[in-house]
């Protein structure tokens, strides 16, 4: 005969076996997740900052996910986190700036991916004198307009036509890899 043990009991140890079953299934989900983080910081990628402004406020912040889409028309995207500073802003504006940083642009690339207040944020940045969305020395800019947002996961992907290219005079090209900034 089985020994009697209480409801309670029953129900810690039913819900037990229910967290571990479902701690499982989401462990697959998130293992996933780190594994593919771990084999995308081996594959280098460009290092941009973007830049919107709306609503007399401008964020910038430092991104690797600029990617060019389209020559026909001309459409270029970047992936943000639905959490980045710079998300809302963007929306707001509907068109933003990039400025593809050079090899010795480091010190931009990590002062715009810190969480910092948007008024510090533009402390001691050289900016344009024609254009303050755009950073100085960088190797080419960019002015795109959002034609499109597409939700992926926990980020948006803001697909943007090209309003102006211009190449700068920046050398070389700051790449992202192995969690640190290379310059090429």
């Amino acid at each position: 005969m089985r020994p009697r043990i209480s409801r309670s009991r029953a129900c810690r140890i039913a819900s037990a076996s229910l967290t571990r079953q479902l701690a499982a299934t989401l462990g697959t989900v998130d293992d996933r997740g780190a594994e593919q983080r771990a084999l995308f910081r081996r594959w280098p990628t460009g290092v941009s900052v973007v830049v919107a402004e709306a609503g007399g406020r401008r964020a910038g912040l430092t991104v690797n996910s600029l990617v060019s889409l389209s020559l026909d028309p001309p459409l270029i995207g970047i992936s943000l986190a639905l959490s980045a500073s710079l998300y809302e802003v963007l929306r707001d504006a509907g068109e933003w700036a990039v400025s593809m940083l050079a090899a010795d642009q480091e010190g931009l690339a990590q002062h715009f991916a810190r969480s910092i207040p948007p008024i510090a944020l533009w402390d001691g940045v050289a900016v344009r004198d024609d254009d303050p969305q755009l950073l100085t020395g960088a190797v080419g800019w960019l002015h795109a307009g959002t034609v499109q947002e597409i939700a992926a996961g926990d980020h948006t992907v803001f697909v943007g036509e090209v309003l102006s290219i211009e190449q700068g005079p920046g050398r070389g090209a700051l790449v992202y890899l192995h969690r640190a900034y290379h310059g090429l």
